[in-house]
């Protein structure tokens, strides 16, 4: 389907008007009802990114010749990053546009170094946990590097016997997550990265969610284990500017032991009749505001500031984990390290759970294997815990209550995991809403996201799996009237 081009523009009012009344079907960050995507420091902080935004708004770091303003700002950000995480003097690192290209950055670099040191390898490997973060897996499609998985503990941090075990002659690339994202454990880092050492070859830490917080948690005298480059093996490192930095998005850092490894990131090509073009990372074209925003915050917070909020999120975070542990049915799984989470439980129905949360406007992630909710705390919820907690409370009540609504949502499941196997899936759609409308689910199937998350979840070909999703996210992304 196609959308006319406007003929004329329409005024700077109208367009702003629809683009409010967008907003407001969006979740409602601002009031700290998102565990997730958006990390929220206060007015003050937003006025300030907003502004330095905005003065960088235009500027391209393309080509950082012609904006020595936009290459002193990223200079001076990789170098107080690694200050923080690790680093010396050999350090080098660069902004990127988030975590993800930092992680394709890491195996891209980790490829083109084992093409230079150890060109024997055709078909090169890197071992991750099963936790570690899916941009891993698009590096892998990108760049040609075989990802091999590895089981996590019962504390769901990364086996260190099995990373061992899973080292052959191909592997290129060893990583860890500082935290992981799905439980907020921190894997054992220095035992991995000694196992890469010993085999010389790279490790990354995977510290998006932990980079700009681990350090400071660990400051305040909280535990902490050994994560960033100062262990011994360890020969990058990437952490997230958007996530508890609190800049503006999307900006992320990747630090290398030493910029010769870094080289290893960068593309040149010389021979293009519009000039020899130099490119660090993934992007040509690079905006200005958020490195700008970035470079700005941490010099307003500064230690201090970033100190006092770590403080409040981590305290926020205890409250919550005790407020889970004490709500039947429900509990925190392992012990994680900072305010990253995720709730379980082994009698509650968690994503009937989250249904019951969203009707009380607040959004969590599911997750899956096994089912648990996921909570990243940050500075927005520090003024929430108590609503939260209570809102917690009456919706395990409300799950716990059978109902004939569930009944009959688990008897369509059951059916729809039968029909998937024998019937055309657009056949299976149609069944399903006509049987959910017979049941009063109003004609859709699922009325709630439970349902079709546990069928989505049971479903045994993990390849259709794939192809339901790939369907879900082209439909999403084409234009609809």
């Amino acid at each position: 389907m196609t959308l006319p081009f406007p003929s004329i523009g329409k005024s700077k009012d109208e367009i702003l008007a629809a683009m409010r009344a967008a907003r407001d079907h969006d979740v409602q960050w601002q009031k700290g009802r998102a565990f997730s995507l958006v990390y929220h420091a206060g007015k003050d902080v937003d006025d300030l990114l907003k502004e330095a935004s905005l003065l960088f708004f235009s500027e391209n770091g393309l080509n950082p010749a012609a904006f020595p303003s936009l290459r002193k700002f990223e200079s001076e950000i990789t170098a107080m990053a690694a200050s923080l995480l690790g680093g010396d003097d050999n350090t080098a690192g660069t902004v990127t546009s988030g975590g993800t290209e930092s992680l394709l950055m890491a195996v891209k670099t980790a490829r083109d170094w084992a093409r230079k040191n150890r060109p024997e390898i055709k078909q090169p490997e890197m071992i991750l946990p099963i936790t570690g973060h899916p941009a891993f897996e698009k590096a892998a499609e990108y760049f040609g590097v075989k990802a091999l998985h590895i089981p996590v503990r019962a504390d769901y941090r990364a086996d260190v016997d099995s990373a061992r075990q899973a080292v052959t002659a191909n592997t290129i690339l060893m990583i860890g997550s500082a935290p992981a994202y799905p439980h907020g454990v921190v894997d054992p880092i220095r035992e991995l990265a000694a196992i890469a050492q010993e085999h010389g070859i790279l490790f990354h830490t995977d510290a998006c969610v932990g980079g700009f917080m681990l350090p400071f948690v660990r400051k305040l005298g909280y535990s902490v284990p050994d994560f960033d480059l100062s262990v011994p093996g360890v020969t990058s490192i990437s952490a997230d500017l958007h996530k508890y930095a609190y800049a503006a998005k999307g900006a992320s850092v990747i630090l290398y032991k030493t910029a010769e490894l870094r080289r290893h990131q960068m593309f040149v090509y010389t021979d293009w009749p519009g000039g020899i073009y130099p490119s660090p990372a993934m992007g040509g074209t690079r905006s200005g505001a958020p490195i700008a925003a970035a470079w700005a915050v941490l010099n307003y917070l500064g230690e201090s500031g970033y100190l006092e909020m770590t403080d409040q999120v981590m305290k926020a975070a205890r409250r919550l984990q005790a407020g889970v542990n004490a709500t039947p049915g429900l509990k925190v799984i392992s012990n994680p390290e900072m305010s990253v989470f995720a709730i379980g439980s082994d009698v509650l129905d968690v994503y009937s759970l989250a249904d019951e949360l969203t009707k009380r406007n607040w959004h969590l992630d599911r997750q899956q294997f096994p089912p648990t909710l996921h909570m990243t705390v940050q500075f927005g919820h520090i003024n929430v815990v108590d609503e939260f907690l209570s809102d917690l409370t009456d919706a395990s009540n409300a799950v716990l209550k059978p109902s004939f609504e569930k009944t009959a949502n688990a008897w369509l499941i059951k059916l729809a995991n039968f029909l998937v196997r024998i019937l055309p899936e657009a056949w299976v759609t149609r069944l399903m809403d006509k049987a959910s409308s017979l049941l009063g689910g109003g004609g859709s199937l699922p009325a709630k996201m439970a349902p079709m998350y546990g069928l989505i979840g049971s479903l045994p070909n993990r390849g259709d799996l794939k192809e339901m999703m790939l369907d879900l996210l082209d439909g999403m992304t084409r234009y609809k009237q």
